[in-house]
């Protein structure tokens, strides 16, 4: 399997080279030459598997350079009960007549991140040792990405961690899972400013090759087509506990602000998966929401991101939305740089309302969406704990409001889970009236001492303390 850029760059890499990488050296995103298809009999044959089995099919169908027997072990090293808290890995329960809940947010640090990072820890180390080399990672988190990045790097070899967080953006939970890190290879690097400022500071930070290469810059941000493969896993597991046959499509909801979560089901969509419909559901930066309804895509500039009880999706800046483009506009490269290079880059937007590629965007590729708004969590947080005694974080709340909007009759409905509640206490509250349930490991984490240092907006900055910090 080869990989190319979304921005047309000649060259073709393999797996491990992109795991290692990031972006492409055009700034492209890295998408396999072609989905590989799966059958029904192959669906037939994966339904029994246990989930660290299932996620080694898989990734086998991107991955040939790993030896199946490495591959097969790191999966399974991966996915276990103890880290999941279940045999399942992502357990499934039927909410309402059609509408699921998917779990997906047992694993260390409580959000769905830990599914896909835990993986690329150990893929990391893994590929580090092979060469003996080492990497220096660079993230960008609006909450959860940062603390599933650090528990999953942390005592790694041959691993450093430089994240970037908008300051004072995150929830306090958020916030002590990283600073509270006392690990010499975690570093936390709080901004001044939104989360798409972190993220145009990685990519800005990537697109320096000389400093990219210099100094051994990856990623862990679903930009790193790694991270976006190990979310594929997720949406079968989820079929197969929805359905009790192959011949039953199923759809998605999914709490989205990078669009890396749901683009993972547009990859199961396209190799084959039964998934009727991908709903995208944001809160009030509803960029993406708005993208699906007119066609036009519209970045807001740091001042218009809203700071919202839905915290992990305050981004304005999609960055795995061109790999969904990419498809859109049939896979062609001078289309999509001309999109996401000449007309966002200069205008800060882009226009495809009166593109036929657009009509495909719902029926050929299945996509709806949602906004929700701070009411509408509330009501859906205390709608959903007295009709069911289930308490949900604010992410889900979006998705399980989004997903009421798109029922189809005889078709379940899986709402992806976000994070658990915990980690959004304040809302929860303000709900509810009371604190949800912590997990005994999290106790007094708040109070612990932090370590973090606080930088500008400004890629040059955190390129001299990245120097500084690998000398």
């Amino acid at each position: 399997m080869n990989y190319l850029s979304t921005r047309g760059h000649p060259d073709r890499k393999r797996f491990c080279e992109i795991l290692l990488e990031g972006l492409a050296p055009d700034g492209g995103l890295y998408l396999p030459e072609h989905y590989p298809q799966v059958d029904t009999a192959t669906l037939a044959k994966w339904r029994e598997l246990p989930y660290a089995e299932l996620a080694f099919e898989i990734l086998s169908l991107y991955i040939d350079d790993i030896p199946p027997a490495d591959l097969k072990a790191i999966c399974a090293k991966t996915y276990t009960a103890e880290v999941f808290g279940s045999d399942e890995i992502v357990p499934l329960r039927e909410l309402e007549d059609g509408v699921y809940l998917e779990a997906l947010s047992n694993g260390p640090t409580l959000a769905f991140k830990d599914m896909a990072m835990q993986l690329l820890g150990n893929l990391f180390e893994y590929e580090l040792a092979r060469r003996g080399a080492e990497l220096n990672i660079l993230g960008a988190t609006s909450g959860d990405t940062g603390s599933a990045a650090e528990y999953a790097m942390r005592g790694k070899k041959g691993v450093r961690v430089f994240m970037t967080s908008p300051d004072g953006r995150m929830s306090p939970f958020q916030q002590a899972q990283m600073f509270s890190l006392q690990d010499q290879n975690i570093h936390n690097i709080a901004i001044s400013g939104v989360f798409d400022d972190c993220q145009d500071i990685v990519k800005a930070v990537s697109n320096d090759l000389g400093f990219k290469r210099k100094y051994r810059i990856g990623t862990v941000n679903s930009i790193n087509w790694a991270r976006l493969l190990a979310q594929v896993v997720y949406y079968f597991a989820g079929y197969f506990q929805a359905t009790a046959s192959n011949d039953k499509p199923v759809s998605f909801t999914v709490p989205s602000g990078n669009f890396g979560n749901v683009c993972a089901g547009h990859v199961a969509r396209m190799m084959g998966l039964p998934i009727q419909t991908l709903v995208v559901a944001t809160n009030e930066n509803d960029v993406l929401d708005e993208f699906f309804r007119t066609g036009i895509y519209r970045v807001r500039a740091a001042a218009d991101t809203h700071e919202t009880s839905s915290p992990s999706m305050d981004i304005s800046k999609a960055s795995n939305f061109e790999r969904f483009v990419f498809d859109l506009v049939g896979r062609d490269a001078g289309k999509l740089r001309s999109l996401f290079v000449d007309d966002l880059g200069r205008q800060g937007r882009f226009d495809l309302s009166a593109d036929p590629a657009f009509r495909q965007a719902a029926e050929r590729f299945g996509f709806k969406s949602s906004r929700s708004t701070h009411a509408d969590r509330l009501a859906t947080i205390r709608d959903t704990d007295k009709r069911f005694a289930t308490l949900v974080d604010p992410h889900t709340a979006d998705g399980l409001k989004a997903a009421r909007e798109h029922l189809a009759p005889g078709v379940p409905m899986v709402v992806l889970e976000t994070a658990l509640p915990i980690k959004f206490a304040a809302t929860l509250v303000e709900a509810l009236g009371h604190e949800p349930a912590r997990p005994a490991r999290f106790e007094g984490i708040e109070a612990l001492p932090k370590r973090v240092v606080k930088l500008p907006a400004d890629a040059e900055a955190v390129k001299a303390y990245i120097a500084q910090n690998c000398d």
